[in-house]
């Protein structure tokens, strides 16, 4: 109890010393308890619209896919006959026909898209009996007629939707308009799709192509049978083979497709929560060192009247205690907020997701707390280890005293040590074959030479900071070599607060590498293949429907219009092995659309009757020449059997691997209405008249607003702004990890002005004015954040460097080191460094000079 008590008093005695270290694991729970209360929200979101929309058992064609348009752009579909097969099934109460498709889109007068920018499916339905679990009608009433429609409440709220408005339905079919007579509101939160509704009719003709079909049959059990006796009793009394799914069953599909993109961003944002305790444990060992440091002569004075090692070791790891558990317990409350944030951020671009769903399971505070306290406990334990050796006599001694010198040599090898051999293991990752070994080399790499710069900083941190200051304070005078010799004072300080930051600006800038060279990558690779004038493809990488494709082919000024479709097969090479791929059936234009180096035989014969060519790796794993024939057995088609007339070379990061033939010889064997639609097209203007074809081109598709037209300069553009909204998420979520440092960087200078209380009082006493000691703090800041920027962005090119390298065995080929962007993060980091500084050197401006000079 007496160890308690005396780590209690000494907790709020330095509570003020204490709080910026609460705020970094605050900060880091937060982030953990957030990402699994959001991520948990969102399962009961989905959870919760899967179990009330779908019926007790549901009844599709056996290929139908549960939540992806077809590339055909028309559903799998039953013939009508069947609802009433089912209907007489034993155990069935009601069987009810159904159509839906998410191969739709639907503009508003104004041609404005409705569907959800969140990525979220447009879903065209006929009114059902079954969609009464799930929606009501809130206004209006269901559709009646062709003329008709119902949308969703969610959707007409987000686009000013109103009883009278006129909607029109793009399908592959052709398009309709209708007027809307009714708005259903979701029962449950619907998490962003866009929802429109029709007359059973008008369904089936307009989004299947005729009448008498459906897409599903929702079936309802008797009182008193299971969903399973159910399905049971439909597997043997229907004659066909069709897709049965129990009311759970399609739940767990639907649940299982959701949940593997959740899980993709939950670990995705605790890998960054990782990165965030990472950078806070140098920022508690940091404080803790220095209090230790602060209180030898009270530790000294402690181990003099009795205390045990154990218990001055146990007495530091106990207000560690203390700290990580007001820290965690804030985090967690915090977590709760910043998942609401993240909600309303959600809803903003277009997925809704209601705080009624909110969703705290026992497991996310528990975890938010063992993280916070262990991490926390773990950090303190090195200082709370060096306050167990000291001495009763150090308390004759004056506090804050120097490292041992021959430590910090034996750390310093073994931090070059370890720098080495990360780099030799990033050398290696650059010098492999295959990127699937040199990636392992990478992450040793990346992880060994951060243990190593972490390690080696103190030693680093005596030549780098002269550097710094030669080039940045000399020009101050004697307050900027007060600021450099306050820097180096203490480097094994100097260093971990440099290291802090120095993690996060390392993976930005490691990311920036990557980021551009990939952008510069591509875009060489861009012109030297693509000879295309203008791409035509949709934003949300749906089918081009047809009317489009019309529209298109008959835009003036265009030498040629290429199609290209994805067709699934069956592969069976010469040699017997048997592979499920894609083939690229295409216009014979697409050869000049897209240049592709030809190792063998002539690629325009590939596009011949009953000819294809395939891909140099293809070719050389499978052994297959030009001449040989291989066995095509098309997805939904007939057999083939097509003669190899090209090898196409694979040194290309645009269709690698493609094998191409022409989109006639495809048709020949797939019929038309299971044939794949265009995903994307190709044109070429005629010479001279390329601007004219490119405003007419945006003319003929600007009634279909779900497609883009491109030409090189806006494709190239486009691809950067991914590339550069993506890192800008990264860069966003890295920004914790680096608030995370400047507190630690607040956190130092805070305690090295109480620690130096005595000589800032005595410096005062002999002229130093306070604007020059306020100087002095800022100019040490700066050294500080500079130091950590430039050991992080070194390394981080370093990182970059190496990946690059390793990706160039993938195509992208071209290193391109973003100078702008490592040059504004250096300047910046600076700005970093007086942010930081602002309060410590205030406080230590207001110091009674007297009272300073009294301190002991």
């Amino acid at each position: 109890m007496t160890v308690f008590r005396t780590s209690l008093r000494n907790f709020f005695a330095h509570k003020g010393r204490m709080a910026l270290s609460a705020v970094a694991v605050l900060l880091s729970v937060a982030f953990v308890s957030g990402t699994l209360v959001f991520t948990d929200t969102m399962n009961t979101t989905f959870d919760k619209l899967f179990a009330v929309s779908s019926a007790d058992v549901t009844v599709s064609p056996k290929g139908a896919e549960d939540t992806e348009a077809p590339a055909t752009g028309r559903p799998e579909t039953l013939p009508a006959s069947l609802v009433e097969q089912v209907g007489k099934v034993e155990g069935v109460k009601s069987a009810e026909g159904a159509v839906s498709s998410m191969s739709v889109t639907v503009v508003d007068s104004k041609n404005k898209n409705m569907g959800s920018t969140s990525g979220a499916p447009t879903i065209a339905a006929n009114w059902t009996r079954n969609d009464l679990r799930s929606m009501e009608i809130a206004s209006g009433h269901a559709p009646r007629g062709p003329t008709e429609v119902m949308v969703d409440a969610d959707t007409a709220d987000k686009h000013k939707l109103k009883l009278g408005d006129e909607l029109r339905t793009i399908a592959v079919t052709g398009d309709f308009t209708a007027k809307i007579t009714g708005i259903a509101s979701f029962k449950v939160t619907n998490p962003g799709a866009a929802v429109v509704f029709y007359d059973t009719a008008t369904a089936q003709r307009e989004l299947l192509g005729k009448e008498g079909l459906f897409t599903n049959v929702m079936v309802v059990a008797d009182e008193g049978v299971s969903d399973e006796a159910l399905k049971k009793n439909l597997a043997s009394a229907l004659e066909q083979p069709y897709k049965l799914q129990t009311a759970k069953e399609a739940a767990d599909s639907g649940r299982e497709e959701v949940g593997s993109f959740l899980d993709v961003m939950k670990y995705a944002m605790l890998g960054f929560a990782g990165i965030a305790f990472l950078v806070g444990i140098f920022l508690i060992v940091n404080t803790f060192s220095m209090l230790v440091a602060q209180r030898t002569r009270e530790i000294g004075l402690m181990r003099a009247i009795g205390s045990s090692r154990k218990q001055v070791n146990r007495s530091v790891l106990v207000e560690a205690l203390l700290l990580g558990l007001v820290g965690s317990i804030a985090g967690v409350a915090a977590g709760v907020g910043l998942a609401v944030g993240l909600m309303k951020m959600m809803s903003a671009v277009g997925m809704n997701l209601s705080t009624d769903d909110l969703t705290v399971k026992w497991t996310t505070p528990v975890v938010g707390m063992v993280l916070g306290i262990v991490v926390t406990v773990l950090a303190a334990y090195i200082p709370a280890r060096r306050a167990g050796k000291v001495s009763p006599m150090a308390a004759l001694r004056d506090s804050g005293m120097p490292a041992d010198g021959r430590a910090g040599r034996i750390r310093g090898g073994i931090g070059l040590v370890l720098t080495g051999a990360g780099a030799a293991a990033l050398l290696v990752a650059t010098q492999a074959d295959k990127a699937s070994e040199g990636s392992m080399f990478l992450g040793l790499g990346v992880v060994l030479s951060l243990i190593g710069f972490v390690v080696v900083g103190p030693l680093l941190a005596g030549g780098v900071v002269r550097v710094i200051s030669a080039l940045v304070l000399r020009m101050f005078g004697p307050v900027g070599r007060m600021a450099e010799r306050n820097a180096l004072r203490n480097p094994r300080r100097t260093g971990a607060t440099g290291a802090a930051l120095m993690i996060g600006l390392a993976l930005v800038a490691c990311l920036s590498v990557v980021g551009s060279s990939m952008v510069a990558s591509a875009t060489e690779e861009l012109d030297k293949s693509v000879g295309a004038d203008f791409i035509v493809q949709s934003a949300t990488m749906g089918p081009i429907v047809p009317q489009a494709q019309e529209a298109l082919k008959k835009t003036p000024g265009l030498e040629h219009v290429t199609e290209y479709k994805g067709v699934d097969a069956k592969i069976t090479a010469p040699d017997g092995t048997a592979e499920d791929l894609q083939l690229v059936a295409a216009d014979p234009t697409y050869a000049k659309d897209l240049r592709r180096e030809t190792l063998a035989g002539e690629l325009s014969a590939a596009y011949g009757k009953d000819a294809m060519s395939v891909g140099s790796d293809y070719a050389e794993k499978r052994g297959v020449k030009v001449g040989d024939t291989i066995k095509v057995e098309f997805k939904n088609g007939s057999p083939a059997d097509l003669k190899v007339a090209a090898i196409t070379s694979d040194d290309t990061n645009v269709d690698k691997g493609a094998m191409y033939l022409n989109i006639t010889t495809a048709a020949q064997y797939v019929p038309a209405e299971k044939m794949p639609e265009n995903m994307i097209m190709f044109a070429k203007a005629v010479d001279g008249q390329e601007k004219e074809a490119y405003t007419a081109l945006k003319k003929s598709l600007a009634g279909y607003p779900q497609y883009k037209v491109q030409n090189q300069t806006d494709f190239k553009q486009d691809l950067k702004d991914q590339i550069g909204q993506l890192l800008n998420i990264v860069y966003g979520l890295l920004a914790l990890a680096i608030i995370v440092a400047i507190l630690g960087v607040v956190n130092t200078l805070a305690l090295s002005v109480v620690e130096r209380t005595r000589e800032i009082g005595l410096m005062r006493a002999i002229g130093l004015s306070r604007r020059q000691l306020r100087r002095m703090i800022r100019l040490e800041s700066v050294v500080i954040a500079l130091f950590g920027a430039l050991l992080g962005l070194g390394l981080g090119m370093g990182w970059g460097t190496s990946a690059q390298q390793l990706l160039a065995l993938e195509g992208l080929g071209v290193l391109e080191i973003p100078w702008p962007t490592i040059i504004t993060v250096f300047v910046g980091s600076a700005f970093v460094g007086l942010f930081a500084a602002l309060v410590p050197a205030f406080r230590a401006g207001r110091m009674n000079v007297l009272n300073a000079i009294a301190t002991e």
